[in-house]
């Protein structure tokens, strides 16, 4: 708690860090305190998961608690915001394929088959050829869609 709250400190003398801090601080608690927790579905582990994660940017992101707040109201449709609009669906349609792209990543689809071809006797040799290959050509995406996106300074130059 004490770690967590500090590193909330040292990212800003603001509420919004020290709350970030405290956010995952609390969760890291209830993971070990909730043994039930690693009984849990995967599904349900990763969701939590990324819903914490994003909180704690939104807490992270704000300049304020009155942003964090609205910010976080607008998220769950308490802005006066529609749930569908048409900029929604342009960006749906968008960033359709990345989009499932990312849920089939998140999930052990993807390892379980790679585990599966990398044991067989003939895909093995394959797979450990196309594996670095493969990671460097995400890392090569990954990169030129960072790259490609609005103008972003580096985080820490508002401190």
């Amino acid at each position: 708690l004490v770690v967590w709250m500090l590193t909330g400190l040292w990212h800003g003398a603001a509420w919004n860090f020290v709350l970030w801090g405290l956010l995952y601080a609390l969760f890291l608690m209830i993971e070990k305190w909730v043994p039930a927790l690693k009984k849990m579905p995967d599904f349900f582990r990763h969701f939590y998961t990324m819903l914490v994660v994003v909180l704690g940017f939104v807490l992270f992101n704000a300049t304020d608690l009155s942003q964090a707040g609205k910010d976080l109201a607008g998220m769950f449709g308490f802005a006066g915001l529609p749930l569908v609009s048409e900029a929604t669906l342009y960006y749906l349609g968008s960033f359709a394929v990345l989009f499932v792209l990312g849920i089939v990543g998140s999930t052990s689809l993807v390892k379980n088959a790679a585990n599966r071809l990398a044991d067989g006797k003939k895909t093995g040799s394959v797979i450990a050829v196309l594996e670095p290959i493969v990671l460097i050509l995400l890392l090569l995406i990954c990169t030129g869609y960072l790259v490609d996106g609005a103008f972003s300074p580096f985080l820490y130059f508002r401190f």
